[in-house]
């Protein structure tokens, strides 16, 4: 599994991109993708919402479960991924390109999200 080396990573399995212009978009990884199996259901947050970094803001369903989707930054929703809501099986699809879930203006990044060789050795992938 490739884990792009420009990206950060959270424990919760989300990725973020370095900010452009305060903004950072956000996805899950490759490995959380395959964990869940087919996504055919995506609930993202909307256009304006505050998020908290750790906490629940969304959540994807699969053929196997339910998984709640967790913001790895603090900040305000700026776009949501409406070919995510769609076509969800983009989040396995293309997790690090089609499949991203929303963009968010940062207010505040976390200390501890994870480096691409960070998450490698904490996910074991």
């Amino acid at each position: 599994m490739s884990n792009p080396q420009q990206l950060r990573y959270s424990k919760e399995h989300e990725w973020l991109t370095t900010a452009e212009d305060g903004v950072s978009t956000v996805g899950i990884t490759e490995y959380a993708a395959n964990a869940l199996g087919d996504v055919v259901f995506a609930q993202l947050p909307e256009v304006g919402d505050q998020v908290t970094a750790g906490e629940t803001c969304g959540e994807l369903e699969s053929t196997k479960s339910v998984s709640d989707l967790y913001s790895p930054v603090t900040g305000e929703v700026t776009e949501a991924n409406q070919d995510v809501v769609n076509d969800p099986s983009l989040v396995n699809s293309a997790p690090y390109e089609g499949g991203w879930l929303f963009k968010v203006r940062v207010a505040e990044e976390p200390k501890d999200l994870l480096s691409a060789d960070e998450y490698k050795e904490f996910s074991g992938n």
